[in-house]
């Protein structure tokens, strides 16, 4: 079978279109919710994304620790979502990562075609764009680069990038670093439940089988960016997701029935708690429903990185202790690449905004 060809969006937007083709274009009811995201990420009214300094979780001080933990589990419960601040990976560590992804996309496209995916076959490793996955055919206004970075005798390192030459070193180091900070989020989010506080991190699977997967996203300039959405509105399935980005705004969450939008806060890294925490805390913790804008007079680039669960080596479950009979199970039992099957078969037969 022919390997299927991708259009690329980046050529797309580098061949100067003035509108985008209709496979980008959202649906009218999509549309209305649609604003300019350097307008919104300067609005004061309203929610706000929380920001929790983590550097209270260090504290010898036990108020201080107990305050900055209780933070942490209120943000997990409300919003599901936060800025990260003082989290102990260092900025030069963080800039070295940027700047390698950044250099990686100011590739030719024919560079960066040697990475390719084939989605096709099942191999979405690579460099990518989104094939449509829904009965509309839809596309989102985005390519990408995904791969597994950790633990290390799981990476496929034949499709890591080798130009720039400080790509390796530098994404290898991070995502050892970002591991650390996974069972540190993930102990404090077990004491907030009431567990033992290396209860979650086993729950999803441990040093050996929590896989952490880079996707670095890069959203072009988009010539009608009040018509295309950047990625659409969905949950992580992940138990955590860390994400960088290149201090242009874009990711907005859905919150109280309204689209707020994540303001650009220097030094942190945002973190969602995704599907499978929510599941295993029946519900406790928030799978926040977000999506990505675009904009016509800057690129993007964000770097999320997924913790995911082994995918059928765990059941997935609410719990015993997050469930009462006041609390029954709100999840039903299912391995994690049957909750992510769950999740394709309900977005091709609805809106693609369910769990």
């Amino acid at each position: 079978m022919a390997k299927v060809v991708i259009p690329r969006v980046e050529i797309l937007a580098s061949n100067g279109i003035g509108s985008i083709p209709k496979e980008y274009v959202r649906p009218q009811e999509e549309l209305e919710s649609i604003g300019d995201v350097f307008e919104e990420e300067k609005c004061d009214e309203g929610p706000q994304l929380p920001t929790i300094d983590l550097q209270g979780l260090n504290s010898c001080d036990k108020q201080v620790r107990e305050k900055c933990h209780q933070e942490l589990i209120k943000a997990a419960k409300e919003w599901g979502v936060m800025h990260l601040v003082n989290h102990g990976i260092p900025d030069e560590l963080i800039d070295r990562v940027k700047m390698a992804g950044k250099a990686f996309f100011d590739l030719p496209v024919v560079e960066k075609e040697k990475y390719a995916n084939d989605q096709a076959s099942g191999n979405v490793q690579g460099y990518g764009s989104k094939l449509a996955n829904n009965a509309s055919g839809q596309l989102e206004w985005q390519d990408y680069f995904f791969h597994c970075v950790f633990p290390e005798e799981k990476r496929d390192m034949s499709i890591w990038p080798k130009t720039p030459t400080g790509y390796i070193s530098a994404t290898s180091e991070y995502a050892k670093q970002l591991r650390g900070l996974t069972s540190k989020i993930l102990s404090a989010l077990s004491l907030g439940l009431g567990l033992e506080q290396d209860r979650l991190e086993k729950e999803v699977g441990g040093t050996e089988d929590l896989l952490l997967q880079l996707k670095i996203n890069y959203y072009p300039k988009c010539p009608q960016p009040e018509l295309a959405l950047g990625v659409e509105a969905h949950t992580d399935v992940s138990a955590l997701t860390f994400i960088l980005h290149n201090m242009v705004p874009g990711l907005q969450l859905f919150y109280e029935g309204k689209w707020v939008t994540a303001k650009c806060v220097p030094n942190s890294i945002i973190m969602h708690i995704g599907d499978t925490t929510e599941i295993l805390s029946n519900g406790k913790y928030k799978s926040i429903l977000h999506r990505g804008l675009v904009n016509k007079e800057k690129v993007r680039i964000s770097w999320a990185v997924f913790c995911e669960p082994p995918k059928e080596k765990i059941v997935l479950k609410p719990l015993p202790e997050t469930v009462s009979e006041a609390e029954p199970p709100r999840f039903p039992p299912r391995t994690f690449a049957q909750h992510i099957m769950h999740k394709l078969f309900r977005k091709s037969e609805d809106s693609g905004e369910e769990k």
